[in-house]
């Protein structure tokens, strides 16, 4: 559906909505750029060392909160969603992705969140987002604009939020009532001066669920979260070693983290994700540890790409996944796969594969 040429601002607003369906988003919403209170609360949250080793969060200053700073002449900011929950389950078909409490209750699998199975996001949304803006540009001619995807200094929760796209929950993530939270976000800035949608009031009520439900206790009250102990940022952002008063708690979690999601009762209402590209890769959602763990480097980089997974780089990936082994029963087999590596080129590899052998022979004794 592409409007008329002719079609004003007011008009091509209340068809916004079906130029983003015809894109694959299920939802989009118009903000202003007014972040005032949002990027005080990033400023106090980044103060407080809360960020871990994600200096991005700091290193573009005001910007971050000043979509105008960033993108001169922008005065409104588009936010669509689009779902990313695979379909689970052997009624779905054959192409159904492992059910994800099976695959996390299962000690010799390698859990990866459900996010991570198909194809990197960034290159989804950004390709859907930059048809959208072609659609608008078809519409009424000319516009300024920038597309970001989780690609720059943007407070994405913050403007979808405005946007009525969605509230932010106490898990931090952005919650919609007709679809719970396994969806993305991307963004469209802009000069042209259409008509704001209404922000989304919060509907967390007294739930607090995905408080205790964190396996590290990262979220450290309502709306608080310390990165620094979240698994996501354990196995994704975190460079270095993974804290060793952390590691048993990261179970058999080997990059990223569903748990405080996977509690929410908003998400009854999810939705499986439409697009293909969404769909488990490579058999990652229902893979074994020990399978992984033998993948070599080539291994790696050729099942990895297209993948937002492949950002870790191979040394991080055996290091998340010796701490899952050290989680592991004490088979023969996983024993053999930390010993396999003892002597690893990595020595943040190595040095995890000890933990791991160690955590075994603490057990036997």
């Amino acid at each position: 559906m592409t409007p008329e040429p002719s079609t004003n601002l007011s008009q091509l607003k209340d068809q916004l909505s079906a130029l983003a369906r015809a894109r694959g988003f299920e939802a989009l919403g118009v903000s202003d750029v007014a972040l005032e209170a949002d990027a005080e609360y990033l400023a106090r949250w980044v103060d407080a060392g809360k960020h871990g080793e994600m200096d991005y969060m700091w290193k573009h200053g005001s910007r971050r909160g000043r979509p105008d700073e960033l993108i001169p002449g922008t005065i409104r900011v588009l936010s669509a969603r689009m779902n990313y929950w695979p379909a689970e389950g052997p009624s779905e078909g054959p192409e159904a992705a492992r059910d994800a409490e099976s695959q996390l209750g299962d000690p010799q699998g390698a859990y990866v969140s459900r996010y991570a199975l198909g194809r990197d996001y960034h290159k989804v949304l950004r390709h859907a987002l930059q048809g959208l803006a072609d659609d608008i540009v078809a519409a009424i001619g000319p516009m300024g604009y920038r597309v970001f995807v989780d690609s720059g200094p943007v407070l994405e929760k913050a403007l979808a939020n405005k946007a009525g796209i969605g509230w932010i929950g106490k898990h931090t993530n952005l919650i919609a009532r007709d679809a719970g939270s396994y969806f993305f976000i991307g963004e469209i800035l802009t000069d042209l001066p259409l008509p704001v949608d209404v922000p989304a009031t919060g509907h967390c009520g007294t739930c607090s669920a995905c408080i205790p439900a964190c396996p590290t206790g990262a979220i450290t009250a309502p709306y608080q979260l310390d990165a620094r102990r979240c698994i996501s940022y354990l196995t994704i952002e975190l460079h270095g070693a993974i804290p060793v008063e952390l590691r048993r708690m990261l179970g058999n979690r080997i990059y990223g983290c569903d748990d405080c999601q996977l509690v929410c009762p908003w998400n009854k209402f999810a939705r499986t994700a439409a697009h293909p590209d969404f769909k488990a890769r490579h058999g990652l959602d229902a893979a074994r540890l020990t399978e992984l763990f033998a993948w070599s480097e080539e291994d790696f980089l050729a099942r990895t790409e297209g993948s937002a997974i492949r950002r870790i780089g191979y040394e991080r990936w055996l290091r998340n996944i010796a701490v899952a082994l050290g989680n592991a029963p004490s088979t023969a087999a996983n024993l053999a796969a930390l010993e396999a590596r003892r002597q690893d080129p990595s020595a943040l590899v190595r040095e995890h594969v000890a933990w791991a052998l160690s955590e075994h022979s603490r057990r036997a004794a």
